[in-house]
């Protein structure tokens, strides 16, 4: 039991010192790509925290997990309604009822009020994937622009090669990290853009639904 509990320490304090290796190399390789890292690192921080913002914002909707039939009945039945397609159509009841709107004028306050947040984060996040590789491009520019620099100002040596290294470490570090960022970046957005205009179809379809339903 004590050789046991022994290799689980031996086991333990390996891996952690090996976790502050890996740590410490990557905040090296971090802080030689230049000030573009700094830069690509907000924009990493922002497109997924506005990700998972919308993405939690539309689970909250759920509206594919109500059958059909049963938000069918819901116009009718009010008492029935629960979730969110449930909040939708109570909404839309009351414009209906109490403001003398149409379905379709409620519908378009109900979508109005729905759509412009996740409309607002996709337009946002879209930019901040877009930004992603040209600021990494401008890194290396200057990581290019410092190596040039090194070669023509330099006296040789081991100095102007530091210099030169420094510099080319730079231009790629910051055009690896902005498609690094970019690309599981536009996967995500073209997830959520997807899941965003199932929602809108689900409330085009409630409305024609509800429409014909009042019309009977």
């Amino acid at each position: 039991m004590t050789s046991f509990i022994q290799r689980i320490k031996d086991w333990w304090f390996a891996s952690a010192a090996e976790s502050d290796t890996t740590l410490a190399k990557g905040i090296d390789i971090w802080t030689q790509g230049g000030w573009a890292m700094i830069a690509l690192a907000v924009i990493s921080v922002f497109i997924f925290f506005i990700g998972f913002q919308v993405f939690a914002r539309l689970l909250r909707k759920r509206t594919g997990g109500v059958p059909e039939a049963t938000w069918r009945r819901w116009i009718h039945e009010s008492a029935d309604r629960r979730g969110a397609v449930g909040d939708i159509f109570d909404e839309v009841e009351h414009m209906v009822r109490a403001d003398g709107n149409s379905v379709h004028d409620g519908f378009t306050e109900v979508r109005s009020r729905e759509m412009e947040p996740f409309a607002r984060d996709l337009r946002l996040m879209n930019i901040a994937v877009g930004a992603a590789p040209l600021v990494g491009l401008l890194g290396t520019v200057t990581g290019m622009l410092a190596t040039f620099d090194a070669m023509s100002n330099g006296g040789g040596g081991d100095k102007t090669m530091s210099m030169i290294a420094k510099g080319i470490s730079e231009a790629l570090y910051t055009t690896e990290t902005g498609l690094m960022v970019a690309l599981p970046g536009v996967f995500l957005h073209y997830y959520l853009c997807r899941r965003f205009e199932s929602f809108k179809k689900f409330l085009a379809h409630a409305e024609t639904v509800w429409t014909q339903e009042a019309l009977l």
